[in-house]
């Protein structure tokens, strides 16, 4: 069944778009193309959440002209908070809709590695866009969203490693969203080649309350053979978005793709993070956390497909629900025929906070293989009595001692991000969503 739609613009725009950004002249046809596909693919069906009320597909403008920055030291405050100014040298900035920062070491750049914004990488790594834009991840026709983000794509960054290249510090990737008319269609792209290694933290920072635009956000992970690759994020997006976020790994032989995902927003909001384990012997470990405030509506899908042999998956997820949020957690760990002495594990544990809020943890195991271990865990329930008894008996507050509480709940996942500033940023927001 299709579902004709009225999108906001046309081939003509999209085109215009492009040509305005100078991308690869393929780039036009691209989108013109996922457009076309976006006015009568359907909608996705996230389990147990009703999305048909929800606004994917109008926003107040596509591009929003924004200042760029000539050094770290011009960026709001919020934003400097979150970088080592005297040892990051691998950054690069967006400031809604404009590339707006970008600086990469002189040993990196010898070394063939490439950090830079997405409209840059279609012109000057054209052959590297088009192999891995959209074709072997998230593919433009999986339902309408991934086909108008494709159409639609107004930011990004794409990240290469070299192989046998391994970067020993993170590579730093902000997102700037401090117009409440602007909405982000961004894509991110990283691909590390064979024996290499990288560390990529990105960082979603609404500055005002509320916005009336779109995010729809897609990334890409390509880890060949062997290859690593640490992808950690903090999404902390305004209320008054909607928000759909796809994040998608996809990995050689003996190749490992890490996600430590913060997912803070005050939107409502569609997120899947799903990696396949396409190599022999290769490997995935996803943990993220999340707080729902207010009236929030949130649908969180965390997967792993075993394609390889000898395949591990290892899925948390901890969330915390207060006053009437809802979220429903999807695991999903799934073994396909011949993925032979494959492990698929799983936990998801939510914290309520209210009755009136909801929180569903579904466990789901699809297995088409015999010689294989798997097994899950899942909980939804209320702060522990006794160990509030235990920290109020030693003279901590009723309310300091559920905050100290739900900080061990969610620390599995802050403790894995790698840069101190973000780390302490997440911390800060998981205080002021539970206060």
């Amino acid at each position: 069944m299709t579902v004709e739609t009225t999108l906001a613009l046309t081939e003509q725009d999209v085109r215009s778009y492009s040509a305005k950004v100078e991308e690869a002249a393929w780039m036009a046809d691209f989108r013109a193309n996922a457009l076309a596909k976006a006015e009568t693919l359907a909608m996705p069906k996230p389990d147990k959440t009703k999305i048909t009320n929800w606004n994917f597909t109008e926003f107040p403008s596509h591009t929003v002209e924004s200042s760029i920055f000539a050094t770290l030291e011009e960026l709001p405050t919020e934003a400097k908070a979150l970088i080592d100014h005297e040892q990051q040298k691998n950054i690069y900035v967006q400031h809604n809709n404009t590339p707006a920062f970008t600086s990469l070491s002189e040993d990196l750049k010898s070394q063939g590695v490439i950090l830079t914004d997405i409209f840059t990488a279609s012109r000057e790594h054209s052959d590297l866009m088009q192999k891995y834009l959209m074709t072997d991840g998230v593919k433009v026709d999986e339902h309408k969203l991934t086909a108008l983000h494709a159409a639609l794509i107004n930011g990004g960054a794409f990240v290469y490693v070299p192989k046998n290249v391994v970067i020993e510090e993170p590579l730093q990737v902000l997102f700037i969203h401090d117009n409440e008319k602007a909405s982000l269609f961004n894509h991110v792209l990283v691909v590390a080649e064979a024996n290499s290694s990288v560390t990529y933290v990105e960082n979603y920072l609404s500055t005002m309350e509320r916005g009336e635009g779109q995010a729809n956000i897609v990334s890409e992970v390509f880890a060949q053979d062997n290859a690593k690759v640490v992808y950690g994020a903090v999404d902390v997006l305004a209320e008054g978005l909607t928000t759909y976020v796809n994040r998608r790994g996809v990995t050689g032989p003996h190749a490992r793709i890490e996600w430590a995902l913060g997912l803070m927003n005050d939107s409502n909001t569609i997120s899947e993070n799903i990696t396949h384990l396409v190599g022999n012997g290769s490997s995935s470990d996803m943990k993220s956390v999340v707080v729902g405030r207010g009236s929030q509506k949130q649908n969180f899908t965390s997967e792993i497909v075993h394609w390889g042999t000898d395949t591990e998956g290892f899925i948390l997820k901890h969330g915390v629900m207060k006053e009437s949020s809802s979220a429903i957690f999807n695991g999903i760990g799934r073994i396909a025929k011949g993925a032979t002495r494959s492990n698929a594990v799983q936990e998801s544990r939510i914290l309520m906070l209210s009755e009136r809020g909801r929180g569903d943890a579904n466990p789901i195991l699809l297995i088409d293989e015999d010689d294989v271990t798997a097994g899950h865990a899942a909980s939804v329930g209320r702060v522990d009595p006794l160990q509030m008894f235990y920290l109020m008996s030693r003279g901590i507050s009723k309310e300091a001692a559920e905050r100290l509480i739900i900080h061990g709940f969610l620390a599995p996942v802050v403790s894995k991000l790698p840069i101190e500033g973000v780390r302490k940023q997440l911390t800060e927001v998981i205080e002021r969503k539970v206060r």
